[in-house]
C-alpha cells in the first residue's frame, strides 16, 4: 500500500502563485505515474495533469497549459504542481494520486490506484 500526503494548499490572491507538494510512501516511487487532479463544489473531479515515471513527459488539461507545472523528484518520493497566474475559478481541492502497472501519461482518475486526502486551494479577487 502506497501513502499519498498532499500539502501546499492555502489562500492566494487572484494572479499569484502556489506550489502544491505530494510526498508518497515506499521504494517504489519511481514505478508509479503520478497525477493531480481537482474538485470544486457541486463539480465532478477533473484532471490537472500527469507526469511519466521518470519525469521526462507531462500531460496537462488544455485550459491549464502553460499557467500549470508538474514535475517529480524521484529521489524525495515527491511530485509537484506549480500554478501560476491563479483564477478565482481554480479553487478545489487538489488531490494527487498514483497508478501502477500503467502505462502512458494517464487522465482519468479511475485509472489511479491510490490517493491522498486532498488539499485546498482557493483563489480570491
Amino acid at each position: 500500500q502506497v501513502q499519498v500526503v498532499e500539502s501546499g494548499g492555502g489562500l492566494v490572491q487572484a494572479g499569484g502563485s502556489l506550489r502544491l507538494s505530494c510526498a508518497a510512501s515506499g521504494r517504489t516511487f519511481r514505478s508509479y505515474v503520478m497525477g493531480w487532479f481537482r474538485q470544486a463544489p457541486g463539480k465532478e473531479r477533473e484532471f490537472v495533469a500527469s507526469i511519466s515515471r521518470g519525469g521526462g513527459s507531462t500531460s496537462y488539461t488544455d485550459s491549464l497549459e502553460g499557467r500549470f507545472t508538474i514535475s517529480r523528484d524521484n529521489a524525495k518520493n515527491t511530485v509537484y504542481l506549480q500554478m501560476n497566474s491563479l483564477k478565482p475559478e481554480d479553487t478545489a481541492v487538489y488531490y494527487c494520486a498514483a497508478s501502477g502497472g500503467r502505462l502512458g501519461l494517464l487522465r482519468v482518475a479511475d485509472e489511479y490506484d491510490y490517493w491522498g486526502q486532498g488539499t485546498q486551494v482557493t483563489v480570491s479577487s
